[in-house]
């Protein structure tokens, strides 16, 4: 009884599952190549930085580092060896980071020290915890 109808009724659905199954694939394969090409073109489109200014200063006890880049991004930290020869020996860390904004031109700038409490930073731009 139509065995042959509903054979090949069967088998166009199977092709049809099939042919999708492969667009879908080849579509997300080229969503895949769009992305990556649009996140190159932003990459090689950006303006090489170049350091305009360096210091550097290690010694055993501590360190100062400066840096300035050509688009205006400046970092300064100096950090100080505490409790030297002790078991809770540690680096305290106080600087500086700021950067300009491409789009609208402003400065942001974060201070912040690190030490035993944690990364502490501080600045006009980040959000502050409610006191307790």
């Amino acid at each position: 009884r139509g065995g042959r109808g509903e054979g090949a009724a069967g088998s166009t659905n199977l092709t049809t599952f099939i042919v999708a199954a492969q667009l879908h694939h080849k579509l997300v394969n080229m969503k895949a190549a769009i992305i990556f090409a649009c996140l190159l073109a932003v990459a090689f489109a950006r303006p090489d930085v170049s350091i305009v200014r360096q210091d550097a200063d290690v010694q055993p006890e501590g360190f100062n580092f400066d840096v300035e880049t050509s688009d205006g991004t400046q970092h300064a930290s100096s950090g100080v060896l505490q409790n030297v020869g002790s078991d809770h020996e540690a680096i305290a860390i106080k600087g500086s980071y700021s950067w300009v904004d491409e789009k609208t031109g402003e400065k942001f700038t974060v201070t912040y020290v690190a030490d035993e409490n944690g990364f502490q930073p501080q600045g006009a731009h980040l959000p502050v915890a409610p006191e307790a």
